[in-house]
């Protein structure tokens, strides 16, 4: 599991990202955060992300957990939202190393979405595709998971990506009185998937 250390100048910072940052979400990756050990930047939730790449490294540099866990939104904008700008100066910053993603479902209008590794449905299941919003496994030949910003993953080296539904919801499921454990059993994936790549 994810232990607390302090920042050292000479390592870089893992984050995961996740692409959601309204209210409810910012709530479960709180919760979720808190449940495996990390630091959730909540300056970063928003619809869309409130604050630049520069600043959002900053905070992620002071922080003195591991992971640090920040929001993406880009609250369905086309072409290069605020969310995904904030993402990509994470992405080149090299003191920062992003070991995974969360990417969020939703029911978005023409996006094409993302190809994920795997995803966890609203049984906190490990499934190979992607989900719907309500954390249902997609009928066999949907190929790729739909949702704001999720598009913006396709176009950066992001080693591990897990789907997931709408987070804080999923019919109940991932509920923040039962410490939304979908987001949680989504964050400890990638956790799990860079410890056995270190």
């Amino acid at each position: 599991m994810a232990k607390k250390k302090k920042s050292q100048h000479n390592e870089k910072r893992r984050v995961i990202v996740v692409t959601d940052g309204d209210k409810r979400a910012r709530e479960a990756v709180e919760i979720a955060t808190h449940r495996i050990g990390g630091r959730c930047i909540s300056q970063s939730a928003g619809n869309p992300t409130p604050i630049e790449g520069e600043r959002l490294a900053d905070l992620i540099l002071s922080s003195h957990h591991d992971p640090v866990v920040v929001m993406v939104d880009d609250k369905g904008y086309v072409g290069s939202g605020k969310g995904e700008r904030a993402l990509r100066y994470l992405v080149e910053h090299p003191q920062i190393e992003i070991i995974g993603a969360l990417a969020v479902a939703s029911k978005t209008p023409d996006v094409s979405g993302v190809t994920v590794n795997e995803s966890i449905d609203n049984q906190g299941h490990v499934v190979r595709g992607p989900v719907d919003k309500e954390g249902n496994v997609e009928a066999p030949g949907h190929r790729y998971l739909e949702g704001d910003t999720v598009e913006s993953l396709n176009k950066l080296s992001i080693p591990f990506i897990v789907g997931i539904g709408d987070l804080g919801k999923m019919q109940g499921a991932d509920r923040l009185e039962l410490g939304a454990p979908i987001t949680t059993k989504a964050l400890q994936e990638i956790l799990r998937q860079a410890e056995k790549m270190e």
